[in-house]
């Protein structure tokens, strides 16, 4: 049939009006596409996982690899272990010479995680083999071209926290109460050592914190600085913040005052006296009465004995009385001796040098000692005195030129110290202010 003109003007209109519907069609859906947030739009391959979600473990692709976990038992050998896996005795041989400046395989760990990485499940010979002495870090024992051994520390998540307490029973309790962990009682005599005796809190005392936390995976696996801290007692609020500069690093309170003291109250942490300084003691061997000329510090064996405060050592040596002992000269007035140790700690000698708080050995019940203690003696101008009646010299404060930088540091601090909350019922005991800031 043949077309008129008209006929086939129609035609073609109908063709257009179709093309341009098309088009507009694509516009639209193409638009929409591109509208979406990019969070939700995905490029999936045919397996249906994303083209770039592929997931590693020790550096290795877990879409290629199979990894079987295990735990080191009681008299596993890493050698054995190798063996059983495939492994000639000529390569352990190797594998243990390429190791020995990176990890000693003979010192692997009962309970320790190992894990053996292989193309398959089926496959009898692994492509390597995975160490974790402990949580930090793990060794590669990788044999797919040739022997190459390798040492990874993870990655360690830095998280600061925040903490109220108040003690009801201990300190240790009321830190357990709040999910603390209560090795954080030792960073806090490190930061309050100058204002607060932790070896008498009472019922009543409250407390502030602001720590680190470490996590490695995700998993919590231990504490890392104390930032800040108040405690507050019947004596007031006391306040110390960590504070880092060119000239000064260490606790100060809130005037700029060092928290810690030229010397620490005692060598042993936590420890009890057992005997005091007393001119007039009946000794328990000798029968007879003798000057004790020093503090009895009783703590359990192998507890770390620590210097009170710096200087040098002018002995460490053995006597009958005192068995393994530590003399250290700090300044031309003070001296300090550390009798009784079970044995000294790496290289404590004569003319080291030591820190405040640094180990020097260890408790013990070496020379004439009834039990595990410390006997600590003190020397003033040659004579020994009675530490706990000294009046002993304060740590150097902080210079003037220094101070405005820390205050505002400090008011950093305290502000984010009176952000944590404070349970109603503690706030209206008034240590606290109704606004919840604690009150110097």
């Amino acid at each position: 049939m043949k077309l008129t003109p008209f006929k086939m003007s129609k035609l073609k209109k109908r063709h257009v009006d179709i093309f341009v519907s098309l088009f507009i069609a694509s516009i639209l859906i193409l638009g929409y596409h591109f509208d979406q947030p990019k969070s939700n739009r995905t490029f999936t391959s045919k397996t249906n996982k994303s083209v770039t979600s592929h997931d590693y473990q020790f550096g290795f692709n877990l879409d290629s690899v199979y990894i079987e976990k295990n735990v080191i038992k009681k008299n596993d050998l890493f050698g054995n272990i190798l063996s059983e896996n495939g492994l000639t005795a000529n390569l352990i041989m190797l594998i243990e010479h390429e190791a020995k400046n990176i990890f000693n395989i003979r010192n692997i760990r009962v309970g320790a995680k190992y894990h053996v990485i292989k193309k398959n499940e089926c496959d009898d010979k692994p492509l390597a083999i995975v160490y974790e002495p402990d949580k930090f870090k793990y060794v590669v024992y990788d044999f797919r071209d040739s022997v190459n051994v390798q040492l990874v520390e993870k990655k360690v998540e830095v998280c600061e926290q925040s903490a109220y307490g108040k003690i009801e029973t201990s300190l240790w309790a009321a830190l357990e109460d709040q999910g603390v962990n209560p090795n954080v009682i030792d960073l806090m005599e490190d930061a309050l050592s100058s204002s607060v005796d932790f070896y008498h809190t009472r019922k009543g005392d409250e407390f502030k914190l602001i720590f680190e936390n470490q996590y490695v995976d995700g998993e919590l696996i231990g504490m890392g600085k104390l930032i800040a801290a108040c405690y507050i007692n019947n004596d007031g609020a006391n306040y110390s913040m960590l504070y880092k500069s060119k000239d000064y690093e260490g606790y100060f309170d809130a005037e700029g005052r060092p928290a810690k003291k030229a010397f620490l109250k005692a060598p042993v942490k936590f420890s009890r006296i057992s005997s005091n300084y007393n001119l007039r003691r009946f000794h328990p061997i000798k029968g007879k009465t003798i000057p004790h000329l020093g503090t009895d510090y009783a703590a359990p064996y192998g507890t770390e004995i620590r210097s009170v405060s710096d200087g040098v050592v002018t002995a460490a040596a053995y006597t009958g009385g005192n068995g393994k002992f530590v003399k250290i000269k700090h300044d031309n007035i003070y001296e300090t001796q550390y009798l009784h140790m079970s044995r000294f700690e790496k290289g404590i000698r004569p003319g080291s040098r030591v820190k405040q708080g640094q180990t020097i050995g260890y408790v013990g019940s070496t020379g004439l000692a009834t039990g595990p203690h410390v006997c600590f003696r003190f020397w003033k101008n040659g004579r020994q005195v009675n530490h706990l009646n000294e009046k002993l010299p304060s740590a150097q404060p902080m210079n003037m030129t220094e101070l405005p930088v820390f205050f505002e540091y400090r008011d950093k601090m305290l502000l984010k110290l009176n952000q944590i909350n404070v349970p109603a019922q503690d706030m209206a005991l008034g240590k606290t202010g109704n606004d919840g800031i604690i009150k110097p």
